[in-house]
């Protein structure tokens, strides 16, 4: 069995942290699913941009579901621990659904990139077919390369049954006694391939829009500012807390442990509570239905 030891400091006053995660974790459904709910129905957000937005805040849910229920049944525990496949698991959906952000974060800046730089062949290639391709690679290549490092996790001999932290993350790596060269590398190569690669296709795609929206019209670039912007907001967001998480937690002991116990709190309470907003105030069309719904 695997311990979470993050708890320790939180002991004192764990039902005021229960219900204060439980009031969380019923928001993020909430908020999420409301902006969700609001593309469903009207026809007219039924463009390949909302349908990434939805799949985005789907994704924020399930992300949160991956780690939530755990988190709240250990705030009522005496004691938090967890099988070691379980933590495997966890860490397993954690991971792969923050790939899967960054590749559907990449698929709105293809949309953006092809609206506003290749506006007449826009019908042509952002058809339904792309779009449900794009939503499915978005999800299944994550999955299909982390899967791989989850079971050579599974075949590494523990010498350490303690995790440093609310959840299983990064800190599985401290448990094992020694980690092949090997293994290593191919974590390496997945990290590249589902956080730092579709980053730098955002960047490239991003960078191309600009330089056009400022050859063009003062419409071209209003339209570009209001719909690029949130989705820039959510990449930043979202890259410096998976930037801690993978590179700080390897050298986790020296850096302050309040620190990191600040810092895994909002990797799983900030970032799904600020996707919602960012787009349902940000978004022109979006902002106009959440308005007439609660008017």
């Amino acid at each position: 069995m695997i311990t979470l030891d993050g708890y320790v400091q939180l002991q004192k006053y764990r039902y005021l942290y229960f219900v204060i995660m439980l009031t969380v974790y019923i928001l993020i459904i909430t908020l999420n699913s409301t902006i969700v709910y609001i593309i469903w129905i009207h026809r007219n957000l039924h463009e390949p941009m909302y349908v990434f937005i939805a799949a985005l805040l789907v994704n924020s849910v399930l992300f949160s579901t991956a780690i939530y229920p755990k988190l709240l049944i250990d705030f009522l525990s005496e004691e938090q621990i967890t099988s070691y496949s379980a933590c495997i698991c966890q860490g397993f959906l954690f991971y792969s659904l923050g790939g899967a952000e960054f590749f559907l974060l990449a698929a709105m800046a293809f949309d953006r990139y092809v609206s506003i730089c290749r506006p007449l062949q826009y019908p042509t290639i952002m058809r339904k077919t792309t779009v449900i391709i794009f939503l499915v690679l978005a999800w299944l290549l994550p999955a299909c390369q982390l899967v791989g490092s989850a079971i050579q996790n599974v075949f590494l001999k523990l010498c350490n049954f303690t995790i440093r932290g609310i959840f299983c993350n990064n800190f599985i790596y401290k448990l094992h006694c020694i980690r092949p060269r090997a293994v290593s590398i191919f974590g390496l190569i997945v990290m590249i391939n589902v956080a730092l690669l579709p980053v730098l296709f955002i960047l490239f795609t991003y960078t191309r829009i600009l330089i056009v929206s400022y050859r063009s019209c003062r419409v071209v670039r209003k339209k570009a500012a209001q719909t690029c912007l949130p989705h820039l907001m959510v990449l930043i967001s979202f890259s410096c807390l998976c930037l801690y998480d993978v590179v700080i937690l390897r050298v986790e002991s020296d850096f302050p442990k309040t620190a990191n116990f600040v810092m895994s709190f909002q990797i799983v309470l900030y970032h799904p509570l600020f996707n919602p907003i960012v787009y349902g105030l940000k978004m022109k069309e979006i902002y106009k239905h959440l308005k007439n719904l609660f008017h």
